[in-house]
């Protein structure tokens, strides 16, 4: 994976999750795409930066996920799914991304 910064993998990741779910209306084939790319990122959050980190973008990773639900209610699906995509990408580029 080298060249691709994680907080890519893990935007790209929510965005993919959500857009294989609504597009092949499969909801469990989006969770395929979100935890896959969730997996890579975990894996490289823990080789640049360590365990810690890595469980805590882990947590932030699912907590976006989580998240994205409630506020696509109040702003609308996309938009949510985007602006919890770019807090999970400016986290992992903090905390693992710019450290490279």
């Amino acid at each position: 994976m080298a060249g691709v910064p994680t907080s890519v993998v893990a935007a790209g990741g929510l965005v993919a999750g959500y857009g294989v779910a609504r597009w092949t209306k499969k909801r469990p084939l989006g969770g395929v795409a979100l935890a896959a790319a969730g997996a890579v990122a975990a894996r490289e959050w823990r080789r640049k930066a360590g365990n810690v980190t890595a469980v805590a973008l882990s947590g932030a990773y699912v907590a976006a996920f989580a998240g994205s639900h409630p506020l696509a209610k109040k702003i609308g699906a996309w938009p949510s799914v985007f602006a919890v995509a770019g807090g999970v990408a400016l986290a992992s580029w903090v905390a693992a991304d710019r450290r490279s």
